[in-house]
């Protein structure tokens, strides 16, 4: 076959690997500069996208949108486009698979699932948008009765043609618009992860949120609520499900409150497979977050610097916020997107009496300025700095003996960094050298 694949980051070069042998392989890529593995024909640059139908097989990578394929071909085009979570699934060895997806708590809850399954002795693959592209998974040889547990992003959804056994949808809450342009288009890719469940699947979701709700409808399997009945709840200081105290919450290592509702998922998921306590418990009350997620990297002078880079939207900087406690210096800021910024000012200053100092960074400064200036929080800086030396240097210059400083920029990095990765290993790098 001749397979063209579109885009060549860590998932396009997992395709590359799995589909070279016996076949004729182009990549499609805008970056004209790309160097390609040896043999591999490349059609790069502003037309990386055009002439597809001469291809038999096309697989699309997470960061193309399909109507971008679709408006430099046309729409019979799709029929001939596949994805590498999609061919995960189609031939993946065991169908115990758990795929999670909402807009954030996605990494942690899928890491809290695949330990806990751990510790109850199953054998159990992790990957999806957390670490391992889905196809290089079939090289840990999976065998029928392993588990896999996929994290799975909009980018990855959109166009997904199976479902798994047990999906779990977290909070959704409207973000990625620069790439879906609308919120239907991102609610309605989450929504796939559900589509083709059957009656003898099972969605689990969370019951607070209405998108949430609306997101498992497409379901056709029993649904779960969870910080609800039957599901696990996060109740009486404690987390409990099925009339069984898991662990008192203040026994959980995972920082604020926002990580009650991941803790409750994924209890709610793992109970689906066992009910044992004793496993769940052992997992809830050790593991202590991913990098990159309201992570502690240091304290200097009496001040502690945590690191959640990930944090690419205002909720997640809101929940940092609420998480940590004392007064803070918030660091916010880059990528702008055009996001809603209404929630993060209010809760600025509603826990005004919390902030030392707010720096402002990035492209999306002066516009989180003026909304926060419109909500009547006032207690803030910007800064024209470029380098994170510099805006940690200044954090610490506002924090006192006591305080925080926390990296929780609530928009993308790429104005100033190549990913929120880049961004969390340079605030590393500039804490270290405190």
């Amino acid at each position: 076959m001749h397979i063209a694949i579109i885009g060549y980051g860590k998932q396009g070069q997992a395709a590359y690997e799995y589909w070279r042998q016996g076949n004729e392989i182009t990549v499609c890529d805008q970056d004209e500069a790309l160097q390609l593995p040896q043999g591999v024909r490349g059609q790069l640059g502003s037309a990386y996208l055009e002439n597809l139908q001469q291809y038999d097989l096309i697989v699309r990578t997470p960061g193309v949108h399909p109507r971008d394929i679709v408006a430099a071909n046309s729409p019979a085009i799709l029929d001939k486009v596949t994805t590498v979570t999609n061919e995960f699934f189609r031939v993946c060895p065991t169908k115990n698979i758990i795929g999670i997806t909402g807009t954030k708590g996605k990494g942690t809850t899928s890491t809290l699932i695949a330990k806990m399954l751990e510790a109850d002795g199953k054998r159990v693959h992790l990957g999806g948008n957390i670490g391992t592209p889905p196809l290089e998974l079939l090289h840990d040889d999976i065998k029928p009765d392993d588990w896999v547990v996929l994290e799975l992003a909009n980018f990855q959804l959109i166009d997904l043609k199976y479902s798994p056994h047990l999906a779990v949808c977290l909070m959704v809450t409207p973000e990625h618009l620069d790439w879906h342009g609308h919120n239907e288009d991102y609610f309605t890719a989450k929504s796939q992860l559900f589509r083709y469940q059957t009656p003898d699947d099972i969605a689990i979701y969370y019951a607070i949120n209405e998108v949430s709700r609306r997101v498992v409808d497409s379901s056709s399997g029993l649904k779960i609520p969870y910080m609800a009945a039957p599901g696990a709840e996060a109740q009486d200081g404690a987390v409990v499900i099925d009339g069984q105290t898991i662990c008192r919450t203040d026994e959980l290592k995972l920082l604020g409150r926002h990580n009650w509702q991941n803790a409750c998922a994924a209890v709610t998921a793992v109970w689906q497979v066992s009910s044992n306590v004793e496993a769940v418990r052992s997992v809830l009350t050790s593991f202590s977050g991913l990098p990159y997620r309201i992570e502690l990297r240091r304290e200097v002078a009496g001040v502690r610097y945590y690191n959640d880079s990930y944090a690419a939207a205002p909720p997640a900087t809101i929940a940092a916020m609420e998480a940590v406690p004392g007064q803070k210096v918030m660091i916010i800021g880059g990528f702008e997107r055009g996001l809603d910024l209404s929630d993060l000012a209010d809760s600025l200053q509603q826990l005004n009496e919390q902030i030392r100092k707010v720096i402002l960074v990035g492209a999306s400064a002066q516009r989180t300025a003026d909304q926060l200036t419109k909500h009547g929080f006032t207690n803030y800086v910007i800064s024209e700095a470029t380098q994170m030396s510099e805006i940690v240097g200044a954090a610490a210059g506002f924090a006192q003996s006591g305080d925080a400083v926390i990296l929780s920029p609530g928009f993308a990095s790429f104005d100033m960094f190549k990913n929120f990765e880049d961004r969390g290993q340079q605030f590393n790098k500039a804490v270290a050298a405190l």
